[in-house]
């Protein structure tokens, strides 16, 4: 397992500087530049020293060696747009609110996901199954922007039951984790419901039944267990996406999180910005998927980690 794990190790590195590269180049392809959208346009002498002291007026090439240097030495200097700040400093500030609202996204989604699954499969073509599949429908169709807004308008300015917006307490975070745990909870749900059936109908299953084992110790120790690997290909890659914030959740409640200031970033050619949030997703799709395959062998014995 570990010369699995260095490998994996070594494709997750290749990945990163693949993506990086692609990710850079289509940043500088873009026409026009970091200042083009102020209010004050700068001045050719000031436009010149602002791409000076950001080393902007040096080739690609170097321009690019010199951020793989600075994300090796985990220095990414400082952000066109806060320049109070590094985008260091920025994202310790910013990125534990984004995965502290995705922690408790996934703590809801994904109980309540395998719930409904579990409803859907073993209560298959009842009043439970028809119901559990329109609310994971629902949460999988809708977009979050829209269950946002809506949100806001029934419990904070009709019902006034909660605020509509911010992060200082408990009570704005109900919302926000609301409506961010609808699309997860509607994937897993949907995906637990079909693995599960297609073990159910299995012949392993069947002969269990016919052994004269109850139907509780067949669904515990042959359903549910066999029904995992699918279930974890689907929930893994959630786990990045969700910590790294999300751009409307986060837009829609105001919360200072990196998923809303990312799209801010990309509309500004927030150079530093861009690449460390690019960077920080990828190493995270990296590292969870490398702990999902491990998992695989833990739930199913029949699963060998290879090179």
């Amino acid at each position: 397992m570990v010369r699995y794990i260095v490998w994996r190790i070594f494709g997750v590195v290749g990945v990163l500087v693949a993506i990086s590269l692609i990710t850079f180049a289509l940043m500088h392809s873009i026409p026009g530049g970091p200042w083009d959208e102020l209010k004050m346009p700068l001045s050719g002498v000031q436009r010149e020293n602002m791409l000076r002291s950001y080393g902007l007026d040096r080739p690609l090439w170097e321009q690019y060696l010199r951020f793989i240097k600075n994300l090796v030495t985990f220095n990414l200097g400082y952000s066109f747009v806060h320049r109070s700040e590094t985008v260091n400093e920025f994202f310790a500030r910013a990125w534990p609110i984004s995965a502290w609202l995705g922690t408790m996204t996934m703590l809801v989604a994904f109980p309540l996901g395998l719930f409904l699954g579990f409803i859907g499969a073993f209560r298959q073509n009842t009043w439970w199954d028809y119901a559990a599949t329109t609310i994971s429908l629902s949460g999988f169709v809708l977009p979050s922007f829209v269950l946002g807004v809506a949100a806001v308008v029934i419990f904070s300015i009709v019902l006034k039951w909660l605020p509509p917006g911010g992060w200082d307490g408990p009570k704005y975070w109900i919302l926000p984790v609301f409506v961010n745990c609808l699309g997860p909870m509607g994937i897993i749900a949907r995906y637990t419901r079909v693995a599960l059936l297609e073990v159910l109908r299995a012949d392993y299953v069947r002969t269990a039944r016919a052994k004269g084992l109850s139907e509780r110790r067949v669904r515990v120790r042959h359903v549910l267990r066999n029904a995992l690997t699918p279930i974890l290909a689907v929930a893994g890659p959630l786990v990045p996406v969700l910590i790294t914030g999300s751009l409307f959740v986060e837009s829609v409640f105001y919360i200072p999180g990196i998923g809303r200031y990312f799209a801010a970033s990309v509309f500004q050619r927030d150079y530093p910005m861009i690449m460390a949030t690019v960077m920080l997703f990828c190493a995270l799709v990296g590292v969870v998927n490398l702990v999902t395959d491990i998992l695989y062998m833990l739930v199913d014995p029949r699963i060998r980690l290879t090179r």
